[in-house]
């Protein structure tokens, strides 16, 4: 999911109704305090093994695109499977809580606003790839987790999804754009520095955990310096071997590079990370004879919840909540049943 904010409405008026109804019937009374084990009579809730169900399920279009084909999903089912892609199954559970409510937020918040942006298809509201969330069906998973793998990661991924059932974040009582990126430079991003709007609740914080914890902290790659003009659209390579000839403007509040000039041109830093196909947009350079050599720090555009970040909060005790209201400023877990009016 990681990059998009925009929405673009795809049902008509009766359909989007329909939908909303049937996220009425799927969860009728779950609480919150599911995120603590427990449901709404008090009874545990089981840790693992099954994929707990309602009786009554969302069932979430999603266009497979490798098989080509739409297919429909119970909404915890889907929220497992995206688990499954978006985060390994061996990070701390509750780093695995946080992310499976961020990813039931992404997805209610599609359906509550008609987005069908950036799907190929009709019929579809997302897709398996990371232009919205990535996604591994069971086959999937059982081709990457070979023998006992399969079955221990699967029960690890049912746990943290049934313990989270139906739990989503919410600011002003409305499902936020819970977007999320692998590994932080030390510092999230604010969302006006990436995209354009300013969003109250994707502000910048320190994320200090990456860097001890994350493989993809740091990362360097060397191209040739025509290489490097030619992806920036920069005509004269000498200009770009000068001393000096690449400088640093300005940088964002998460430390990342804002504007940059090189060869005599102004860029933004995530044009720069888009356009040389950088892990991100905080990075530093060294020129040695025809190429150039970049070293970056993060992975992932830095706005929202940091990964590798979760699960370094979840290694010092910190729960999924506290970790969803550090990365998300402001906001509050609800119940998808909370957020659809009676009679809507």
């Amino acid at each position: 999911m990681r990059n998009r904010i925009s929405a673009q409405a795809w049902m008509p008026a009766a359909t989007l109704i329909a939908a909303l109804l049937i996220v009425t019937l799927l969860i009728p009374g779950i609480l919150v305090k599911r995120m603590s084990g427990s449901d709404s009579g008090g009874n545990a809730v089981p840790a693992g093994s099954e994929l707990q169900q309602q009786p009554k399920q969302l069932l979430v279009p999603i266009y497979l695109t490798r098989e080509q084909r739409v297919d429909q999903v119970p909404l915890e089912t889907y929220v497992r499977n995206v688990l499954a892609a978006e985060m390994p199954a061996l990070f701390e559970l509750e780093a695995l809580k946080a992310q499976a409510i961020a990813s039931r937020t992404y997805i209610v918040k599609r359906w509550l606003d008609g987005d069908s942006s950036q799907v190929p298809v009709q019929g579809a509201i997302v897709t398996d790839t990371v232009a919205h969330q990535a996604y591994l069906t069971e086959e999937q998973m059982k081709r990457n987790w070979e023998g006992p793998d399969y079955a221990s990661r699967l029960d690890r991924l049912n746990r943290a999804v049934n313990e989270t059932r139906g739990i989503v974040i919410t600011y002003g009582h409305k499902p936020i754009q819970a977007s999320f990126f692998s590994t932080s430079n030390g510092y999230t991003e604010n969302s006006e520095e990436y995209w354009r709007d300013p969003i109250p609740y994707l502000r910048s914080v320190p994320s200090p955990w990456d860097k001890a914890l994350s493989p993809k902290y740091t990362a360097t790659t060397t191209i040739s310096l025509q290489e490097f003009a030619k992806r920036l659209g920069i005509d004269s390579v000498p200009a770009i071997a000068r001393s000096g000839s690449i400088k640093v403007l300005s940088t964002t509040a998460g430390h990342r590079i804002k504007t940059i000039t090189i060869g005599g041109k102004t860029f933004t830093g995530r044009e720069v990370r888009e356009k040389l196909e950088l892990n991100s947009s905080q990075f530093t350079w060294k020129i040695t004879g025809s190429s150039i050599e970049i070293t970056t720090f993060g992975y992932g555009h830095g706005v929202g919840m940091s990964q590798w970040g979760a699960n370094g909060m979840a290694k010092e005790g910190r729960s999924a909540e506290a970790i969803l209201k550090y990365y998300y400023q402001g906001v509050e877990l609800e119940n998808v049943s909370s957020l659809i009016q009676p009679g809507a």
